[in-house]
């Protein structure tokens, strides 16, 4: 996802492993300006960690990743994506296959891109801890 427009690249694999992850970087390589460095958010999953994609990644030094912390997805704004997904794609239609899914996935996709909206934070970062300083305040007082 292109945080700055809300665009998307987006690739359909039906196994996870490093192979697979190693095309959808070839398909952002291939999509992304070359005068651009690419930088990718994951999740900790050992195939994003993979020693195949270490040295793709080392062949392609534009490419920078960044993993985030363990349950802290909630920050991540492909997780709103894929929100967006469920909620216009798959929570209101009926996918007989796997090749129907995979079909009506890249349509979505298609028409996503046509109209993009990057998603943007309401509140500014010490907004954000704020609220969480009185949450934990809350919590770690003397009631509980």
């Amino acid at each position: 996802m292109n945080i700055a427009d809300g665009t998307v690249i987006a690739s359909t694999h039906r196994r996870h492993r490093a192979a697979e992850f190693k095309k959808f970087l070839a398909k952002i390589d291939q999509n992304v300006p070359e005068h651009l460095d690419v930088h990718v958010i994951c999740d900790n999953y050992g195939t994003h960690k993979h020693p195949t994609v270490n040295t793709w990644l080392a062949a392609h030094p534009r490419f920078h990743m960044h993993f985030t912390p363990t349950y802290s997805s909630w920050i991540n704004q492909v997780e709103r994506l894929f929100a967006e997904v469920t909620r216009d794609l798959l929570q209101r239609s009926d996918h007989r296959s796997v090749q129907a899914l995979e079909r009506d996935l890249r349509e979505w996709v298609k028409a996503w891109n046509e109209n993009p909206k990057p998603f943007i934070w309401t509140k500014t970062a010490d907004q954000i801890l704020e609220s969480l300083g009185r949450l934990l305040q809350r919590i770690n007082g003397g009631g509980h």
